[in-house]
């Protein structure tokens, strides 16, 4: 594992594991309090995504391994950005927002995968 300077995409996706994890914690206190089942769910999904988009920004990787993350990153906002607009506003964000997070989600997760066997050994 290496330890990359902070570019551009170190800075996003260290930034946006901050954020995932202070909304997920949020979120959570709101369903325990407001016995939100979207809530949790969009909670759960922050709080388990964060760890994951923290590595991202610290591990250094290539141009596959940033574009994984980019699209685990949007998968993330579209579905847990529906299931809190549902809660919130009685309505969905967009029709299908969030079905087509999850695909991103999974789609992020296969890249992560690809990209880590695809690596040269020189770590690139």
């Amino acid at each position: 594992m290496t330890i990359q300077p902070p570019g551009r995409w170190s800075r996003v996706f260290v930034t946006a594991a901050g954020l995932c994890g202070a909304a997920g914690v949020a979120l959570s206190a709101a369903a325990a309090h407001n016995g939100g089942g979207n809530l949790a769910t969009a909670a759960q999904f922050l709080l388990l995504h964060a760890p994951a988009l923290l590595v991202l920004g610290l591990v250094a990787g290539g141009q596959l391994m940033r574009s994984a993350g980019a699209v685990l990153l949007v998968g993330v906002l579209l579905f847990c950005g529906d299931l809190v607009m549902r809660h919130y506003a009685g309505d969905r964000l967009f029709p299908l927002a969030a079905p087509a997070g999850g695909a991103l989600m999974i789609l992020g997760w296969l890249a992560i995968a690809v990209s880590a066997l695809t690596r040269s050994r020189a770590g690139r």
